[in-house]
């Protein structure tokens, strides 16, 4: 045998000699040596996951077989441990019809065509371009001067109306924290909701947030009572979130409830956060010095709308609504 032969024969003798001992491997992994660290085979079937994430998983992590717990993975678009997400209501637009709401399946009545003439101009503010300093023109409050002006019907039939557009979105906030009327109206039991959120920074707007059964319309209720309530809505947090709730869809409206102007002050701390104000002025009933001295309170604050709610001098209709702009 020559001396290029024997120091071939030497190569082929050495490579079988350091060759490993074949393991059974899958498709898509690697082979893993017998001298690599329990690490290292635990982590190999993690790494071809995230290689090819559409694989299935296996049957079972290695790490499971040996005693311990498998890693937990949430599926993609899973809720994290703990926090909920959106619920859904059914608001029941029968009863709703029966109390003389705004529905959809209510047919064509006076009432829904005074609520599209309400929220025309609105609708037209609230999606103009606004200037820097200006608060978002898609946050309008829902007010009134006194208790039993109407300002709830006027929001839920608002945030109804607006909800059967083609090309936009309602979020009706219950911002009447002291008495709010918003859930019990609509025939829904209390809920946790705004001071829940600003009072407890671990909790997200999708886990107070009801959706229902218009789904174009969203709630979100006014939560625990609370005495800091004034101090809650001048925040940061508040006027974080509410920057928020403005600007993450394009084509929302967010409707507040608001307490009436003469008899809190939580109310003209939630004003400094809005781009339109309605105040809802009750016919034959609020007096004119109580309709100026809510106007005072808003003093300084543009855009401010009056609705003149439950005139009666239309003979067979029990409520009709006159809007001012300006």
């Amino acid at each position: 045998m020559s001396i290029i032969e024997k120091a071939a024969s030497r190569i082929d003798q050495q490579r079988q000699a350091a060759a490993p001992v074949p393991a059974a491997k899958s498709a898509d992994q690697a082979p893993v040596a017998d001298s690599a660290a329990a690490d290292a085979v635990t982590a190999q079937p993690v790494a071809a996951a995230a290689a090819a994430p559409a694989s299935p998983p296996p049957a079972a992590h290695p790490q499971a077989a040996r005693g311990g717990a498998a890693p937990r993975v949430a599926a993609p678009g899973a809720a994290t441990p703990g926090r909920q997400s959106t619920r859904k209501v059914d608001l029941d637009l029968g009863r709703m019809r029966d109390l003389g709401l705004v529905t959809a399946a209510g047919g064509r009545t006076n009432l829904l065509e005074e609520f599209r003439i309400i929220k025309r101009p609105l609708l037209k503010r609230a999606f103009a371009e606004h200037k820097p300093h200006e608060n978002p023109s898609n946050l309008i409050m829902v007010t009134s001067s006194l208790p039993g002006e109407g300002k709830t019907y006027c929001a839920i039939n608002l945030a109804m109306s607006i909800a059967m557009e083609l090309d936009h979105t309602v979020l009706l906030v219950d911002a009447d924290v002291a008495r709010p009327s918003v859930l019990r109206t609509l025939g829904l039991p209390a809920q946790r909701g705004l001071m829940d959120i600003l009072l407890d920074d671990k909790l997200d707007l999708s886990d107070v947030m009801l959706r229902t059964n218009v789904d174009t319309l969203s709630i979100l209720p006014a939560g625990t009572s609370t005495p800091r309530a004034t101090e809650l809505l001048a925040s940061s947090t508040m006027n974080a979130m509410v920057t928020e709730l403005a600007n993450r869809y394009p084509d929302r409206v967010i409707i507040f409830d608001s307490p009436p102007l003469l008899l809190t002050s939580e109310s003209r701390v939630l004003a400094s956060h809005m781009g339109q104000i309605v105040v809802v002025v009750e016919a034959q009933t609020t007096t004119q010095h109580a309709v100026q001295e809510a106007l005072r309170q808003l003093d300084g604050m543009g855009n401010v709308n009056l609705i003149y709610n439950k005139t009666r001098d239309i003979p067979g209709i029990e409520e009709t609504y006159d809007y001012h702009y300006g």
